[in-house]
């Protein structure tokens, strides 16, 4: 008589399968070979695949969410011991299929489930302490799954992986230890324990730079305090000398210092200062107001040539007016607080007394002012005077 507890033909699962690739795990792999028995499948590649969809594994596992089925089945996939692939044209079905070849030989008999063969446990005192068997076709370097070792240390291609996402060898091997423990207390097997392990690195040196970011921010400003590599190498990068930077460390601390800050994410604040001090620094070394000699290879700043543009004169003219005007000045050998104003003077000036801006009319009040004035005198004077003066350059 069937009992009113059990309603329904129970899952049968066995204990060295759940002990070797995890109770859940194991489950959903006997649901999926039950499946395959009462279903059709196709064969492709040597594999019986069976078209599943969601509503379908949901009522064969009641027990489990939607999430838990994806989390159980990815873990297999991980594992290598199911294939899954999607079905064209459907969001919700996919093809799933036991990674274990079956006989090619009973293709046209009814297909069976697939047979996962787990040797028959040894006495305790005769098994190996660090090893337990596994699933066929599951392969990895030594081809079986295995405890971890009291004595585990991660190789050298974990470590290299760890190191390309800036993980110190320092801090992984630290964290070894504690990951053996772990794993020991929990008495589960792994394929690749160098995998295990550095998603786990992964994981902790992400905890870690969080807990740096809010140790910083919880530090009062020490006397000692100094930016650190990342906070030079975004200053350098952006041009600033690292002398300049160096010099302002001091004035940094102190202002902080005597203003009590208790804490702070200091090297942002200090990114934030050393940027505007270079700015000010940058312009007062252009615009400083000291009377300069004109340089031999002296240019016009862009700005000028806008206002030039503005007061509609051909940036080709000015540039012709180049040369003339430093040849000029380096023979006058004077200083001038602003070369740039000196040249906008004189191309204004140099534009105005074009011969075809005298002949149309097109010139500026300072040239009819001025062109006035020479008529009025006499013509040989004038003359002289027109071409000896230099009151572009006062």
């Amino acid at each position: 008589m069937q009992s009113s507890l059990i309603p329904e033909r129970p899952l049968i699962i066995s204990p060295t399968l759940a002990a070797t690739i995890g109770l859940e795990e194991a489950v959903l792999l006997h649901v999926l070979s039950e499946l395959m028995v009462h279903k059709p499948c196709l064969l492709r590649q040597g594999l019986n695949w069976l078209e599943l969809d969601q509503q379908t594994l949901l009522d064969a596992l009641p027990f489990w969410a939607w999430i838990d089925v994806k989390r159980v089945q990815k873990s297999l996939q991980d594992l290598g011991l199911i294939l899954i692939d999607p079905v064209t044209g459907r969001d919700d079905s996919w093809l799933f299929a036991i990674n274990q070849r079956p006989d090619l030989a009973s293709v046209s008999a009814p297909v069976p489930p697939p047979q996962i063969t787990v040797p028959k446990r040894a006495p305790a005192s005769a098994r190996p302490p660090q090893r337990k068997s596994t699933p066929s076709g599951v392969r990895t370097r030594d081809g079986s799954a295995a405890y971890i070792s009291t004595d585990w240390q991660p190789d050298d291609e974990w470590l290299s992986l760890c190191r390309q996402h800036g993980v110190p060898d320092a801090f992984a091997l630290s964290l070894v230890p504690g990951f053996v423990m772990y794993w020991r207390d929990r008495a589960q097997s792994r394929f690749s324990w160098g995998n295990a392990f550095y998603k786990h690195v992964l994981r902790e040196w992400r905890l870690e730079q969080t807990r740096r970011g809010s140790a910083e921010l919880d530090a009062p400003m020490s006397a000692d305090w100094r930016p650190n590599a990342d906070a030079l190498a975004i200053l350098q990068n952006a041009g600033i000398s690292a002398a300049f930077i160096d010099d302002a460390v001091p004035e940094f601390v102190l202002y902080w210092r005597e203003r009590g800050g208790q804490n702070g994410a200091w090297n942002t604040r200090f990114i934030e200062h050393i940027r505007r001090q270079w700015a000010r620094y940058q312009v007062s070394v252009v615009n400083d107001g000291v009377p300069r000699p004109i340089a031999e290879d002296w240019q016009p700043s862009p700005d000028v040539f806008e206002v030039l543009r503005l007061a509609e004169i051909d940036e080709a003219f000015a540039r012709g007016k180049i040369a003339e005007f430093v040849l000029y000045w380096r023979d006058t050998g004077q200083a001038q607080s602003s070369w740039n104003t000196r040249f906008l003077q004189f191309v204004k000036y140099s534009w105005a007394r074009r011969p075809e801006a005298i002949k149309t009319g097109l010139t500026d009040r300072y040239a009819k002012d001025q062109l006035a004035t020479e008529r009025g005198g006499q013509g040989l004077e004038a003359a002289f005077k027109r071409f000896t003066d230099r009151s572009w350059a006062e």
